[in-house]
């Protein structure tokens, strides 16, 4: 039995638990940068649930969800999640997220009036191997898949990792250098998606997924636990702060 099909299932249960953490620390502390890690989480949730389904027989729509989200989406809101928290200057992080709502909303539009065609599925290939001979992407579809994770990536990680080195150069609160060290670590494997897909191990991508998920949720409850009362002022960056 090929288990490796079932790791989308893992990565969608850790996903979803991590989701639940960061919009509890939401309910509990507000913050727009917490609000959008956890739609970011729910949209990486999305993608690796219907990447699961997919495995196991053909869906147009689940096509256009895991596209949509696991491909377009979800980088983009996780690392805006990161701007709201480390960009000061007021209203940027706003306009920001305006600007990426209109977007989103061109992506999906982009996405759901595509054309599909599942002749060519096969259930046992790893629908990111497969998925361009079964949706016809326009031009703009493809630019803005690039350019959105383009984004998200430099984003997350490189706050992750901004934030990192502020807390290590300052010399203070050494779980939230390490948490954001896993953040980054952790959003790494996911944003290096396209190339396991292109050196030809798609079935590595699932196993990228759960790791990556995994070892940001790792980061997350290491960087908040048994925070002090006073605190630098400094940003606590990527998922690592509420």
């Amino acid at each position: 039995m090929d288990i490796t099909k079932y790791l989308p299932f893992f990565s969608t249960l850790i996903t979803l638990i991590f989701a639940g953490a960061v919009l509890q620390r939401y309910r509990q502390r507000r913050g727009a940068h917490l609000l959008l890690w956890g739609l970011g989480l729910l949209l990486y949730a999305a993608g690796t649930f219907t990447e699961a389904a997919l495995a196991f027989g053909w869906s147009a729509p689940a096509l256009r969800v895991w596209y949509l989200t696991g491909a377009m989406l979800t980088a983009a809101w996780l690392g805006q999640g990161t701007v709201h928290l480390l960009v000061r200057r007021r209203g940027v992080a706003k306009i920001a997220t305006i600007v990426l709502g209109v977007v989103s909303l061109v992506a999906a539009a982009g996405v759901f009036t595509a054309a599909v065609n599942g002749a060519g599925f096969v259930a046992h290939v790893p629908i990111s191997a497969q998925y361009k001979s079964l949706m016809t992407r326009s031009g703009l579809t493809v630019l803005l898949t690039v350019l959105l994770n383009i984004y998200g990536t430099l984003t997350l990680v490189g706050g992750a990792a901004w934030s990192a080195y502020l807390f290590a150069r300052k010399r203070v609160l050494p779980q939230r250098v390490i948490g954001n060290v896993l953040i980054a670590a952790g959003a790494l494997f996911p944003a290096g998606a396209g190339t396991l897909i292109k050196l030809g191990l798609g079935d590595w991508l699932y196993l990228s997924e759960l790791l990556g998920a995994a070892i940001m949720f790792a980061g997350f409850m290491v960087a908040t636990v048994q925070q002090p009362d006073k605190e630098p002022a400094v940003p606590a960056t990527a998922l690592a702060k509420g």
